[in-house]
């Protein structure tokens, strides 16, 4: 058995490398889900052959603790920038006097706008993985590191070092930035500004599941070890890409300046129709020997140089300017431009963020504004032409109502917009709630975007999320765009929809910065929605990733009687108001029957859904708070105080991960994991 497994580690670890790095996938999507399929049935029937770099393990987890520090053997130091050809002419001329040469080899590649990466392999297998930090140590990310796909677990052929680092860039892709930005908007989050700030995000959450689910992508330039197999950085790197490490195509080695100017030129006129973000080129010694002649300063190295690209900006005009509703009532401000050609596209709208930003920056309608394109969501506005402003222009008055409802605006403690409250009475709010509701990743009903959705609620047949579920197919027949097929189909999925989870069912609700891994976070530890509605402030902050500030928005949201009218129609219509609860053919005993648990804190082995898991399969049953009816208090780091305070008040006996092992068996809680992991989208 272990023969097997091994051979699918080594298969799946191939076409791994073949479609993610090469770009030349051999079998199918589905031969490939078979293979990873069959890998992980073995995996959990035999976790005596465990290995944490198996491919399984690229699905993430949410059992992750603080990050640690760990030390760089090497230290990561920072780069020179240069702004003009002028001053890489100056490097290479010293570059070359060292060299007592006139021309010398130099290898330039992109300069990746994402963040920087250490991986640690021993035997050919990753060990570790650390951000730059400060240069001399960084944050231990590794399992969030294992999710990406173009990092090798474990290396192909030979002849590298038995120790080795290996680094390079994780970045995130336009295609992945895009879908990420789209589903926050969805759910009336911020957007991230640029692809750098999105995969340094990700790269720090604490949930590497959710990591493995935003498709961040690497690429590595730079090998340390003290038995480099060869004596230039090229060559060196042309065996990585042998190991199975992504190397970028977009490198070359120049062997002289004027051929450095043309790699410039070119990656200049390159890099809008790449796949990722790009502000520079890097430039290398390339000989090893030379650069350890060259030598470094405190920051920096003496044998390399960053070329920084000069911002792209256009000068336009300032048209109009929107006040735009969104779904959670902020509003924001949008410049309308003349349209104006910047880095390959032609730009129209330019954020102006908020009231500040637009006090600040000063713009009015009819000025000649600089527009630039940097990585940012829309373009923004960066200056203006004073010498061509009207002479008869006014400030940009920002509106103390509502532009959709007329309601006044408020300004919250903490934020920076301004938002309208009227949340049960403003057309795009309410529209934007609805649209919320049905999509895929929360009710999932298909048939019914954004503009159905608006058309409902304009003809009165919907004005909340619940009267989705009074539609009748008939009403919709008649509606423009529709008819018979498309109102039936509609109708079917809507009814579909009340077997949706119960976590996917508290983020379609749209309570204020609950998103789907909160909302995960609160189904898990509370079990049901009457629960979550009876949890006070102190109680709800105990569920991971909710904080004093969700736990308000929580509380506000039960407090509105809209909102509960809303839900109690929603509970008639049959959607799940709670876990849904293991089958007496699921369960593994009976040890735990008849008794409660509150789990409160971290675990080493296990996260806290896990352990409730194996409560509900042991016979057990999970409560959200201590009270007199509970039997016992599962207690790891960072145990909530008033949980705690309250089970020695009460004298609820308070055990720990082991004595809860104890409890239900070790060589049950130490096999695989009662929830398989969810199935990947693998291409």
């Amino acid at each position: 058995m272990k023969e097997r497994i091994e051979q699918l580690r080594d298969a799946l670890n191939r076409h791994n490398y073949k479609y993610y790095v090469e770009n030349a996938p051999e079998i199918s999507d589905r031969q490939f889900d078979a293979l990873m399929h069959e890998l992980q049935e073995l995996e959990s029937r035999h976790p005596e052959f465990a290995d944490q770099n198996s491919p399984t393990r690229r699905v993430g987890s949410d059992l992750l603790s603080e990050f640690v520090q760990a030390e760089h053997r090497y230290p990561m130091l920072s780069l020179m920038n240069t702004y003009s050809i002028g001053e890489v002419q100056d490097f290479y001329n010293r570059v070359a006097a060292e060299a007592e040469k006139q021309e010398v080899e130099l290898a330039c590649e992109p300069k990746f706008d994402g963040t920087a990466i250490s991986l640690t392999y021993v035997d050919g297998r990753l060990e570790r993985a650390v951000t730059r930090g400060d240069g001399q140590k960084g944050d231990d990310v590794t399992a969030n590191v294992r999710t990406i796909r173009t990092v090798p677990l474990t290396l192909h052929g030979g002849g590298y070092p038995a120790w080795f680092e290996i680094r390079g860039e994780i970045f995130m892709p336009h295609s992945s930035f895009e879908r990420l930005n789209a589903e926050r908007e969805e759910r009336g989050e911020q957007l991230f500004a640029n692809p750098r700030n999105a995969a340094a995000g990700t790269l720090k959450l604490q949930d590497s599941s959710v990591v493995a689910s935003r498709r961040l992508d690497s690429f590595l330039y730079s090998l340390e070890s003290d038995a480099l197999p060869h004596p230039t950085h090229w060559e060196n790197l042309a065996e990585a890409r042998r190991w199975g490490f992504k190397i970028s195509e977009d490198m070359e080695l120049c062997r002289n300046m004027a051929q450095v100017e043309a790699y410039i030129d070119r990656l200049d006129r390159l890099r809008h129709t790449l796949p990722y973000d790009t502000d520079g080129v890097v430039i290398k010694v390339n000989d090893l020997a030379l650069r350890t002649r060259l030598g470094t300063t405190s920051k920096a190295p003496r044998w390399a140089v960053a070329y920084k690209f000069a911002a792209e900006r256009a000068l336009t005009r300032l048209e109009t300017v929107d006040f735009q509703v969104g779904r959670t009532g902020a509003i924001t401000p949008v410049a309308n431009l003349r349209p104006v050609l910047l880095a390959g596209t032609t730009v129209k709208r330019a954020s102006l963020h908020n009231a500040e930003q637009i006090a600040l920056l000063d713009a009015r309608v009819g000025d000649m504004v600089w527009v630039e394109k940097g990585g940012e969501v829309i373009p923004k506005i960066t200056g203006i032409d004073l010498s061509q402003r009207p002479a008869d222009s006014v400030p940009i008055v920002f509106p103390a109502l509502c532009p959709e409802c007329g309601t006044p605006l408020v300004r919250y403690d903490g934020e920076a917009r301004h938002f309208c409250p009227n949340q049960n009475g403003c057309p795009p709010q309410i529209v934007g709630r609805i649209v919320h509701f049905i999509a895929r990743r929360a009710m999932d009903v298909d048939g019914l975007g954004e503009e159905t959705v608006a058309l409902l609620y304009n003809e009165g047949l919907v004005q909340t999320v619940a009267d989705l579920y009074d539609l009748r197919a008939e009403q919709l027949a008649v509606l423009p765009r529709l008819g018979e097929k498309s109102a039936a189909n509609i109708i079917h999925s809507i009814e579909r929809s009340r077997e949706v989870p119960f976590n996917r069912v508290i983020y379609a609700l749209g309570i204020k910065f609950v998103g789907e891994t909160t909302a995960r976070h609160l189904a898990a530890h509370f079990g049901s929605l009457d629960a979550i509605e009876a949890a006070s402030p102190e109680e709800l902050a105990e569920a991971e990733e909710v904080g004093e500030k969700i736990a308000a928005s929580i509380r506000d949201y039960f407090a509105d009687e809209a909102n509960l009218r809303i839900v109690e129609r929603l509970r008639a219509a049959g959607v799940q108001f709670s876990q849904a609860e293991a089958s007496d053919t699921e369960m593994l005993s009976q040890s735990l029957a008849g008794k409660t648990f509150v789990i409160s804190g971290t675990f080493a082995r296990h996260s806290r859904d896990e352990l409730k898991r194996f409560i509900e399969l042991h016979g057990g049953r999970n409560l959200a708070s201590v009270s007199s009816n509970t039997d016992f208090l599962l207690a790891g780091d960072k145990i909530g105080p008033a949980k705690l305070q309250k089970a020695n008040e009460l004298g609820v006996r308070i055990i720990d991960e082991h004595e809860f092992e104890a409890m239900i068996g070790e060589a049950e809680i130490s096999g695989p994991s009662p929830e398989a992991p969810a199935q990947q989208e693998l291409f």
